[in-house]
Formats: C-alpha cells, structure tokens, sequence
C-alpha cells in the first residue's frame, strides 16, 4: 500500500539518480492530503534517454528486478509501464492522459515536503481524460478535495 514512507524511498533514491519525475495519480493527491489509499506509485517521469537511464539506476537501488525488456521500456520512455517485480508496484506514465508535457506539468508542480507532485488540476485532467470507471467515480471527491486545498492548504 502507498503512503508517505514509501513516496520518501522513492524521491530520495531518484534524487540520488537525478530523475526528474513527478508524483501522479491517487498516490499524488494523496501527497496533497488527499484522503484515500491506492496500492500502488504513480510516477510521471520526464520523458529522455538520459532520465530513463537514470530511473534504472534508481530502480535498481530500491529494489527492482528489471528485465531486459523493462530497462528498454524505461529508457525509450514507452507511454506506460507497469511494475510489479519490486518491493511495491509502480506505474511509470510518460505520457499521461490530458496533460500535454512534462515541462508544462512540471510548470504548476507542487513541493510536498521536498517532493515533487503534480498539480490537482494536473491529477483530474489525467483521471478525466483517462476515462476509466474508476477514475471518472473519484472525480467528484479529487474536485471537492482540489477546490479546499486551494482555498486552505497550499501554502
């Protein structure tokens, strides 16, 4: 299960790698203060061959068994890869639905504690955009939660 613990491992090994990524999904918005769970990390990674390369690394150092096919996958930035031959499962999602780049996530990302999570309007338009029935069921609490962070958490 994803909580803060976890999310620490995670930006601290990439950091030690350099990746630049943000976190995504329900794991981000819980970041945010979100209240919910997931079983999972959502990672939104930028999308080279030189930050692939240093995700690897960083996989590796927490844990991960990467085949050959995985690494090539990371390193190419393939849309989605999923992970569930770690200490946790991770979602890597270069090209998440209804954000346009990185950069421009990257733009409105917010700092929790260090770590870097896209903004909830960002979280919202890839659950709408994504379309799965899941997604479109917690719109209505991420946008209830987005409009009272605005107006009382961020800092």
């Amino acid at each position: 299960m994803f909580e803060y613990r976890l999310a620490r491992e995670v930006n601290d090994a990439l950091a030690r790698h350099g990746v630049r990524y943000l976190f995504l999904g329900k794991s981000g918005a819980i970041l945010l203060g979100f209240p919910d769970t997931t079983q999972d990390a959502d990672l939104f990674p930028a999308k080279s061959q030189q930050n692939g390369e240093s995700l690897v690394r960083a996989l590796n150092e927490l844990g991960f068994d990467l085949s050959a096919d995985d690494v090539a996958a990371i390193v190419r930035g393939k849309d989605f890869v999923q992970l569930k031959n770690g200490p946790f499962d991770l979602d890597l999602i270069f090209a998440p639905d209804g954000i346009e780049t990185f950069e421009e996530a990257w733009a409105r990302h917010v700092q929790v504690e260090g770590m870097p999570v896209c903004h909830p309007d960002d979280i919202i338009a890839s659950k709408r955009a994504a379309g799965r029935e899941k997604d479109l069921e917690s719109l209505p609490r991420l946008i209830e939660f987005r409009d009272y962070w605005k107006q009382h958490l961020r800092g």
